[in-house]
C-alpha cells in the first residue's frame, strides 16, 4: 500500500504544477496586446482562479483514489488516508468563495477604473465598490438564512413490538415484521409513517449551498449547451474549412476592404474616446461602444480568415500545411468529443433520471478499469469530470456570442482583455462547484464513502426552498433539454459557412 500512497502523492504534485503552467500558457496566448507587460495583479488573479477551478475538479478523482488506500480495511477509520481530503475540500471552497465574491470583483473594478487617476485612487474606488457589494450580499444572505436557513429531512417513523426469542424465524419479503407490527420496514410502511425532521443548517453550509445553486443554474445552461457545441463546433469547423488558397489579386482586394473598415472603426473609437473625456457617457454612448466592440471582433475574425487562405513569407507552404493539419485535428477531436458527450448524456438518463437506475453504466466501467490497474479507473473518472468543466466553458463562450440579451465577455485567442478574462474566470469558478456536486451524484456508486459525499451529502438536497429542484431532477432535465436543442441547432445550421461581417468572401 505504501507504493500506492507514494504514487498518489507524486501524481497530485505533478498535476498541480501542470495545471499552473498550462494556465500561464493560456493567459500569455489569450491576452490582448494592450495588456502585455502590465495589469499584473489581474493576471495573477486569472491564473490563480483558473488553477483553483481545475484543481477542484481534479480533487474529486483524487478523493476517490485516496479511498483506495483503505479499500481492504474493515471500516473507513481502520487506516490512515494518504491525503487529508476533507480539509483540502474546505480550503478550496473558502478560496473559491473569496475569489468569486471579493478578489475578482476588486480586480475588475481596479482594471476598468479611469486610467487617468492615480493607482491609490483606483484602489480606493475599487474597494468602495467591493465593500458595497459585500454589504449587500451579506444582508441578503443574513435575511435568507434567518428566514429559511433550515434543512427538512424526510424520514419514516418505524417501530416494532417485542416477543420472546423464537426457535425458528418466519420472516419473508411479504412479512418482514414481527407479528402484530406493520411499521418496522421502510419499504412496506404506509404513507402515514413519513415524517419531516427539521434542523437549522450551519451558516457556512448555507453559503456553500446557495453558491452551489447559483452555480447549478449556470452549469445547467452552459453545460447543457456546451456538452453538444464543444464537439460539434469542432466537426463543423472542419466542414466549413477553406479548401484552397486565394490568388494575390483576391488578397489585395479583400485586404483593401478590411483596411477601409479598420479606418472607419478607428475613427468611431476616437470619437467615443473624446465623448468619454468630455463626460457625456450616456445610454447612447454605451450602446455605440458595444457596437464598435462587436464590429472590431468581427474584423479580427475576417483578418484571421484572410491570413489563413493567403499565407505569406518564406514558409507559406508550411503554414498552409499546418492549417490543413489543424482542421484535421479538429475533426478527430470533435468525433472523439462527440462520443464522450453521448456517453455523458446516456449516463445521465440511465443512472440519474430513471428510478431505480437502469444500470451503473460508467460507474461500472471505472470499477473494471481499476481492476486492471489501481489508478486507471481514477484517470478515466478524472477525464469525464474535467471534460464536463470544459463543456461548461465552451457553452459560456457560445452563448456569449449568440444571445443578445446576455452580456458575456468573449474570449478570443490573442485578443482577450483582462476584464473579460476575470469575468469568465468568475463564471468558471462558480460552475466548478456545481460540476463537482454533479459528478459526485452522477458517479455516486464509484465515488462512495469519499469526503466530497460527506460535504455534499443530503444537506444540500434537503435545504428548505430548493429541495424540490433536486427531488424532481430539475437541473438534470434542463441539462438534457438544452443539450438536445443544441444538437438540433447544429444539425440545422452548423454546416453552413459563416458569412463575414463585411464584403469579405472566401473562395471554396
Amino acid at each position: 500500500m505504501g507504493d500506492f500512497n507514494l504514487a498518489l502523492v507524486i501524481v497530485a504534485i505533478i498535476l498541480v504544477v501542470v495545471v499552473f503552467v498550462f494556465n500561464v500558457y493560456l493567459l500569455v496566448n489569450y491576452q490582448h496586446p494592450d495588456d502585455k507587460n502590465q495589469a499584473y495583479f489581474p493576471k495573477f488573479v486569472v491564473v490563480l482562479g483558473l488553477s483553483v477551478a481545475a484543481i477542484s475538479i481534479l480533487m474529486l478523482p483524487a478523493d476517490v483514489a485516496n479511498r483506495q488506500a483503505c479499500r481492504h480495511a474493515i471500516y473507513n477509520g481502520a487506516c490512515n488516508l494518504t491525503l487529508p481530503m476533507k480539509d483540502l475540500w474546505l480550503a478550496v471552497y473558502i478560496l473559491d468563495a473569496v475569489l468569486v465574491f471579493l478578489i475578482i470583483p476588486f480586480a475588475m473594478f481596479y482594471y476598468e477604473g479611469d486610467q487617468d487617476k492615480s493607482v491609490g485612487k483606483r484602489i480606493g474606488s475599487a474597494m468602495c465598490w467591493v465593500g458595497v457589494s459585500a454589504v449587500v450580499c451579506a444582508l441578503v444572505l443574513g435575511i435568507l438564512y434567518g428566514l429559511i436557513g433550515k434543512v427538512d429531512f424526510t424520514v419514516r417513523h418505524l417501530s416494532s413490538s417485542t416477543v420472546a426469542f423464537p426457535n425458528s424465524f418466519s420472516f419473508s419479503s411479504g412479512e418482514p415484521c414481527i407479528s402484530g407490527s406493520k411499521q418496522c420496514a421502510a419499504y412496506t410502511a404506509n404513507a402515514a409513517s413519513e415524517k419531516t425532521w427539521t434542523m437549522r443548517a450551519t451558516f457556512p453550509e448555507y453559503v456553500v449551498a446557495l453558491a452551489t445553486i447559483v452555480g447549478s443554474v449556470l452549469f445547467t445552461i452552459f453545460g447543457g449547451v456546451g456538452i453538444a457545441c464543444l464537439p460539434l463546433s469542432l466537426i463543423f469547423s472542419f466542414a466549413r474549412r477553406p479548401k484552397a488558397v486565394i490568388t494575390r489579386s483576391q488578397y489585395i482586394k479583400e485586404a483593401t476592404e478590411l483596411g477601409k473598415k479598420a479606418k472607419e472603426l478607428k475613427k468611431a473609437a476616437d470619437a467615443l474616446h473624446q465623448e468619454e473625456r468630455s463626460g457625456s457617457k450616456g445610454r447612447k454612448w454605451r450602446k455605440n461602444v458595444k457596437v464598435v466592440e462587436k464590429e472590431l471582433l468581427q474584423l479580427e475574425d475576417d483578418v484571421k480568415l484572410l491570413e489563413e487562405v493567403y499565407p505569406q513569407g518564406e514558409q507559406a507552404e508550411t503554414s498552409w500545411a499546418m492549417t490543413v493539419l489543424g482542421y484535421l485535428a479538429k475533426l478527430v477531436l470533435g468525433v472523439f468529443g462527440l462520443l464522450v458527450s453521448v456517453a455523458w448524456i446516456a449516463h445521465i438518463v440511465i443512472y440519474l433520471l430513471i428510478s431505480p437506475p437502469f444500470s451503473p453504466f460508467l460507474n461500472e466501467v471505472f470499477i473494471k478499469l481499476d481492476d486492471i490497474w489501481g489508478l486507471l479507473g481514477t484517470v478515466a473518472f478524472a477525464f469525464f469530470c474535467f471534460y464536463l468543466l470544459i463543456a461548461v466553458i465552451a457553452g459560456a463562450m457560445m452563448l456569449g456570442m449568440k444571445l443578445v440579451f446576455i452580456t458575456i465577455h468573449p474570449m478570443k485567442w490573442g485578443a482577450t482583455l483582462m476584464n473579460s478574462f476575470l469575468f469568465n474566470v468568475g463564471l468558471i469558478l462558480l460552475s466548478s462547484i456545481s460540476v463537482i456536486q454533479f459528478c459526485s451524484t452522477a458517479f455516486a456508486y464509484y465515488a462512495q464513502a469519499t469526503a466530497a459525499q460527506e460535504i455534499f451529502g443530503h444537506t444540500l438536497e434537503s435545504l428548505r426552498g430548493i429541495r424540490y429542484l433536486y427531488k424532481y431532477n430539475v437541473f438534470q432535465i434542463g441539462f438534457i433539454i438544452l443539450a438536445g436543442l443544441t444538437f438540433v441547432y447544429y444539425a440545422a445550421f452548423g454546416w453552413r459557412r459563416k458569412k463575414p461581417s463585411g464584403r469579405f468572401q472566401l473562395s471554396s
